[in-house]
C-alpha cells in the first residue's frame, strides 16, 4: 500500500469513528485532512505533486458541494472528500465518491427493506415529484426533505474508499 493511501485511511477512519458517534465530521480533522494531504503530495511529489493534490481536492470538494446545495450530504463530507483528493488525486476521489454513492443507496434500501418502509417511501417520493410538476414548484419537493432516510455517510465511504483502492 503506497503512503498517500495510509494518509488517507488513517484520516478516514478518524472521520468514520466520530460520525458514528456525533453525526458531525469535526473541522479540526477534515481540515487537517486537508492540509496534511497537500503537504504530503508537495514534500513527495514537488509542484506537480502540489497540483495534484490542489486538483483531487477540488474535484472532491466540487462534486460534494453540489451535493451539499441539495441538502443530500453535510458539510463535513464536503470537506471529507477535499481531504481524499488532497491525498490521493483526481481519478482515486472519483472512484471512491462513486462507489460510496453507490454504496449509500444500498445502505438506505437496506434501512427501507427492515423498517418495511419501502412502499410507503416510494409512495410519498412520487406524490413529490407529481406536486412539483402539478404545481410547477419545487415546494413539495423541499417539503418531502425532512422524511428522507438519514445515517452516517462514513458508513457508505469507508466501503467506497476499500472498493476504489481494490480496483484502481
Amino acid at each position: 500500500m503506497e503512503w498517500q493511501f495510509i494518509g488517507c485511511m488513517i484520516f478516514l477512519a478518524a472521520a468514520f469513528y466520530t460520525d458514528i458517534r456525533t453525526m458531525k465530521i469535526p473541522n479540526r480533522i477534515t481540515i487537517a485532512f486537508a492540509a496534511t494531504g497537500l503537504a504530503f503530495q508537495g514534500a513527495t511529489g514537488g509542484f506537480e505533486g502540489l497540483w495534484s493534490g490542489c486538483k483531487g481536492f477540488a474535484v472532491g470538494f466540487g462534486i460534494m458541494f453540489v451535493l451539499y446545495c441539495f441538502k443530500a450530504v453535510g458539510g463535513g463530507d464536503v470537506k471529507l472528500f477535499g481531504g481524499i483528493g488532497a491525498w490521493t488525486g483526481t481519478a482515486f476521489t472519483l472512484s471512491s465518491l462513486l462507489y460510496s454513492i453507490i454504496a449509500a443507496g444500498v445502505i438506505g434500501l437496506a434501512i427501507l427493506l427492515v423498517r418495511g418502509e419501502t412502499m410507503s417511501r416510494a409512495a410519498g417520493v412520487l406524490r413529490s415529484v407529481y406536486g412539483a410538476v402539478l404545481l410547477q414548484s419545487v415546494q413539495p419537493l423541499k417539503a418531502a426533505r425532512h422524511d428522507m432516510v438519514r445515517f452516517p455517510f462514513m458508513i457508505a465511504v469507508i466501503p467506497g474508499a476499500i472498493l476504489a483502492y481494490m480496483y484502481m
